[in-house]
């Protein structure tokens, strides 16, 4: 009985596979996977190259190299530790490496890191804890409620911020009297408009290993607040529909602004804005009704909802 060939997935999804389990335990036998998929060891290099846009090695060292770069931000582990599991004989080897691909030396990247994923057009990277993550097909469906809330939360900021032109700059700038529990100092409408466009427009940029201007939010002028709302907005839902698209929710990322760097992941950082807009929408609209301004509904997403299905 002749066994026919793997097809260049089935092929390439083995080897993800075998590298996936092999990452604790040194280097795979290409050889032997060529066998197993019954192809010579350069026809084998050759699928794998073809697939996956690199060959069967650079993309284990890849690989190998973003899971060093989480345990840097993520443990108190020795350079030589985490160079040595990553398949490097030496702490020079490791160095000269790591800076090809990051840039940095790895001491100094543990210092002030940067994202963890590395360049690479087959898009499979090391996922936290120990495995990898494959691109997922893409499923469309009829409605996908994160994205609802998020295309949401961006139709009812633009209407607070057209509300809040109604009411004259003295009311903008009176403080909002309820417990707050520590989430915002002092809050009045124009602090709290400026806060959920800034929730944002920040994360944009933490995402993207960007600074963010905290100054832009001192006092904060309403035409600014929709040029900003237009920019950061828009941004922000194409960065959720890409995720939601493409099943990455619990994809991480490096918060490096925060001191120490934080890795988070891409749902919860869309649940915390959620969260947390949801909390300052509702003071923004209690306020805009005590000064008159109504029709809000309260923000409930309910008909918004049902009206965009």
């Amino acid at each position: 009985m002749v066994t026919e060939p793997a097809t260049s997935p089935d092929t390439f999804a083995s080897f993800v596979d075998a590298v996936a389990d092999g990452l604790d335990e040194g280097r795979i036998g290409a050889g032997e996977m060529a066998s197993t998929a019954y192809l010579s060891r350069s026809h084998f290099d050759r699928v794998i190259r073809a697939t996956a846009g690199e060959s069967p090695a650079a993309f284990r060292r890849r690989v190998l190299l973003e899971r060093a770069a989480y345990q840097l931000l993520t443990s108190s582990r020795g350079l030589l530790d985490v160079g040595l599991e990553a398949g490097y004989s030496s702490n020079e080897a490791f160095s000269r490496a790591f800076r090809r691909a990051y840039g940095s030396l790895p001491s100094n990247w543990r210092l002030a890191p940067g994202q963890i994923q590395l360049a690479t057009p087959n898009g499979v990277h090391f996922h936290p804890p120990g495995g990898l993550r494959l691109p997922t097909r893409i499923e469309v469906t009829s409605m996908d409620l994160l994205v609802k809330m998020v295309e949401h939360h961006l139709w009812l900021l633009g209407e607070l911020v057209d509300s809040a032109a109604k009411v004259d700059a003295a009311e903008l700038d009176r403080p909002i009297d309820v417990p707050n529990a520590g989430i915002d100092d002092d809050p009045t409408i124009r602090r709290l408009l400026s806060r959920l466009i800034g929730q944002m427009d920040m994360w944009n940029n933490v995402i993207h290993s960007r600074a963010y201007d905290w100054d832009v939010e001192r006092h904060e002028e309403l035409p600014d607040m929709r040029r900003r709302l237009a920019v950061a907005g828009g941004d922000f839902l194409a960065e959720v529909r890409e995720v939601v698209e493409q099943g990455r929710l619990d994809e991480t990322f490096v918060d490096a602004q925060c001191q120490p760097p934080e890795v988070y992941t891409y749902g919860g950082l869309i649940a915390h804005v959620l969260t947390f807009a949801a909390f300052r929408r509702t003071l923004v609209i209690g306020a805009l009704e005590r000064a008159g301004v109504t029709g809000l509904a309260y923000g409930d997403p309910r008909k918004w909802v049902a009206e965009a299905a």
